[in-house]
């Protein structure tokens, strides 16, 4: 695919995704299946208005049924489908007018709610079922063709890389979902990540929970198995997007939101910044002195903050100083603050931080209250 994004200073490929596979492999399926057709690729449009011409591989055809495949491109984006082979399995119902959707060999089932799909549905999202369904109804229409049609997409392998997503922790059992909103993969899409937040907290919600605990990555999952002896797997995983994780609870109907997270990654919260990837700022060193200085540190120990790199570093120059607990608080309550002024409606919001040498450091908000609240609901 020869279709290029501009990030971070360089040109990035785009791709498909899985959706648009399994969209391009069925409508091949059915024009071989209902006409003399044997093409060697077939042309799609995706919901992102840009269109697509894939080559078809391992095509199966028989009298009442033509299997073909299309292999997965992430152009540039590190995605785990990259190059695996999604199928579809075409034939013909009497059904009239019907096409009916399924899943295969490694395409997950939905055994929770809240999903994008029924519990006990194949793991084919919306946007690839209607693309699905569009593709083969012109094409039986351009056909002649008024019966109906099954079709079934599967993914050889997938039920081993689905170990490597979200779909365990998620509810998708036994293989990959088929996924796409707009058909095309963007290179590191923001996109994506948020979009994963989303459906977490939709699973959690369906569940009836009403607080919910999130981590930005492995660290604070290790603290919330060890320090708080709770599940890290019900703590839904934010990585850098704290503030859209923030909202996205409160547009799901919470009451309140814990986030839990290394001392490095939280205390740019005390900045503003709420998406804390390096690229949007990394002003660790400069909240810690600015702190310092509020609570009276002399100049030499601001500049050995400046100085420093790491986070923990930075809380040994002030224990040196005897200023940690003082800072801590500080940093804390202006983390407390930021979050008063994010629109989150009625959301009760709180963090609670911590360094791995040096351990739990402070809370901010309601924190206390959430955590007991969290523990409650199990």
């Amino acid at each position: 695919m020869d279709s290029f994004i501009r990030k971070d200073g360089r040109n990035l490929r785009r791709g498909y995704t899985t959706g648009s596979c399994a969209a391009a492999a069925a409508k091949a399926a059915a024009l071989m299946l209902l006409t003399p057709a044997a093409p060697a690729s077939v042309y799609l449009m995706t919901p992102r208005g840009i269109g697509l011409t894939l080559p078809l591989h391992d095509v199966v055809r028989a009298e009442d049924f033509v299997s073909c495949a299309v292999q997965k491109d992430s152009g540039d984006d590190p995605d785990v489908t990259n190059g695996l082979l999604i199928y579809a399995r075409v034939e013909r119902t009497e059904n009239r007018h019907e096409i009916s959707i399924d899943g295969g060999e490694g395409v997950g089932r939905v055994t929770r709610p809240g999903l994008d799909q029924p519990v006990g549905a194949a793991a084919v999202n919306s946007t690839p079922r209607r693309m699905i369904a569009e593709a083969l109804r012109q094409v039986c229409e351009d056909a002649g063709y008024d019966g109906g049609l099954r079709v079934t997409i599967s993914a050889p392998g997938g039920a081993e890389i689905a170990k490597k997503t979200f779909n365990p922790r998620l509810g998708i059992v036994g293989g990959l979902s088929i996924l796409g909103t707009t058909g095309i993969v963007e290179p590191m899409s923001d996109e994506a990540v948020v979009e994963t937040i989303r459906t977490e907290l939709s699973v959690r919600a369906a569940e009836g929970r009403r607080f919910v605990l999130f981590t930005p990555g492995n660290f604070g999952a290790d603290y919330v198995k060890d320090m708080l002896g709770l599940d890290p797997d019900a703590a839904v995983t934010t990585s850098n997007f704290i503030g859209d994780a923030f909202a996205l609870a409160a547009e799901a109907g919470f009451s309140g939101a814990l986030l839990v997270g290394h001392i490095g990654k939280i205390v740019k919260l005390a900045g503003g910044i709420f998406n804390t990837h390096s690229r949007y700022g990394d002003c660790r060193a400069e909240i810690f002195a600015a702190h310092a200085g509020a609570c009276g540190a002399p100049a030499a120990v601001v500049r050995r903050l400046l100085d420093s790199v790491m986070t923990d570093d930075m809380l040994a120059v002030l224990d040196e100083a005897g200023l940690r607990q003082a800072v801590t608080d500080s940093i804390m309550a202006r983390i407390g603050a930021q979050l008063d002024a994010r629109p989150l409606g009625a959301l009760r919001r709180g963090v609670l931080t911590f360094s791995r040498v040096h351990g739990t450091l402070g809370a901010a908000g309601d924190a206390d209250a959430l955590l007991s609240e969290i523990r409650k609901e199990g």
